[in-house]
């Protein structure tokens, strides 16, 4: 029994060593052409343009990472959202009011603070942090809403960055953020929550484009790597979905 369960686990443990190995390759043939072939997405085009304008004009930066958790497959966009929380802080980091996030979940919460404390510390402004900067704002979808809306609201915010697990309490926060008059550049993982944003958000990420937000935000090689890798996955498995309705309606296959 335990023999056949660890031959189950095989295939999946092959294409976890294929997916690295492959991302090790591309982030090393990368480094001199660094997202030289990327396409572009304008919501990352808007998002670089709305950090240099909160800088210029003393504006807030809201990073809202959802209620998801990191334990489950609602972690995904929660850790893409990190990479553009760390990001984001260091570009916004000199204004006169630096970057706040929110969240629904303790542990985004603590890692959120984390990400942002350790960001100040490495850029040598350590002084400039305060615990507040990061905010578990409600433990349930609503009341996590309920407790961003003032955020966005009344903390002189310019944009907003919702980058996690949400669900139809989204559409709270995109609302707060068109009465303040700021824009909203949002992705998710919740087809629910994806409805209302590509509605209500001025920018939507589609799809797995919340997942490239490292990649387009200069967070490191690597981040690009994972994009050409999934990518290749992708088409292989385009590939074998489209073999195997070939060979079904052939009769190769039955």
């Amino acid at each position: 029994m335990n023999s056949l369960k660890s031959l189950g686990d095989f295939p999946g443990l092959v294409i976890v060593i294929v997916f690295a190995g492959l991302m090790i390759i591309f982030a090393a043939a990368g480094r001199k052409h660094p997202g030289r072939n990327l396409r572009e997405i304008y919501a990352f085009t808007r998002l670089r343009r709305a950090v240099g304008l909160a800088v210029e004009a003393g504006t807030r930066l809201h990073i809202s990472l959802g209620r998801g958790g990191i334990i489950g497959p609602e972690a995904g966009p929660a850790l893409a959202g990190f990479s553009m929380l760390e990001r984001i802080t260091r570009a916004a980091s000199i204004s006169d009011r630096p970057p706040v996030a929110t969240s629904g979940d303790s542990i985004l919460s603590i890692l959120s603070q984390d990400t942002m404390h350790g960001t100040y510390r490495t850029m040598g402004v350590e002084h400039e942090y305060t615990p507040g900067s990061a905010q578990l704002t409600g433990l349930t979808p609503f009341s996590y809403a309920a407790g961003a809306m003032p955020v966005i609201r009344n903390g002189q915010v310019s944009a907003n960055v919702l980058a996690g697990h949400f669900g139809s309490e989204v559409a709270l926060l995109t609302d707060a953020a068109e009465r303040a008059g700021s824009i909203t550049i949002a992705g998710t993982d919740s087809l629910p929550g994806q409805a209302v944003l590509f509605a209500a958000s001025t920018e939507p990420l589609i799809g797995e484009e919340v997942f490239a937000g490292g990649a387009y935000l200069s967070a490191g090689q690597i981040h690009i790597a994972s994009l050409r890798t999934i990518d290749i996955f992708r088409w292989a498995l385009i590939v074998v979905i489209l073999s195997g309705a070939f060979a079904r309606f052939v009769g190769i296959w039955k």
